[in-house]
């Protein structure tokens, strides 16, 4: 289904312009779809998000989970404890991404040895 923009006109990633362009940056992007992945079980404090996505930095957790956030994709839920205590969730609109990021997580795992034998022979590799 076509969205369209407040101007009248639809949407159109090819478009340079066009603000679909944004999101599909923001979906194509590794850290949120292990992101929205590791959240696809249920709400994760942040320490457990970063246990498991093995190789994301603090700092680009941060900034991911914030523009998820921002984008309406998950919710931050920040609990009045000592240390606080705060969590995540994906929203529902962040759970219409699990079926087709966790398609592409599955095709990469399948398709890995297939990618690096293309490579080797693309570098000239024996």
């Amino acid at each position: 289904m076509l969205a369209w923009l407040p101007d009248g006109r639809p949407a159109d990633v090819y478009s340079a312009p066009c603000p679909s362009r944004q999101v599909l940056d923001r979906i194509a992007d590794k850290w949120t779809a292990l992101i929205v992945g590791c959240l696809s079980t249920g709400t994760k404090r942040y320490s457990e998000i970063r246990h498991a996505i093995d190789g994301i930095s603090e700092k680009m957790l941060t900034q991911t989970l914030r523009s998820l956030e921002r984008d309406g994709l998950l919710t931050r839920a920040t609990h009045p404890t000592v240390p606080a205590k705060v969590e995540y969730t994906l929203t529902g609109l962040g759970q219409t991404l699990g079926v087709p990021l966790a398609a592409i997580r599955d095709w990469a795992e399948v398709h890995i040895n297939e990618v690096n034998d293309a490579r080797a022979r693309y570098d000239g590799e024996p």
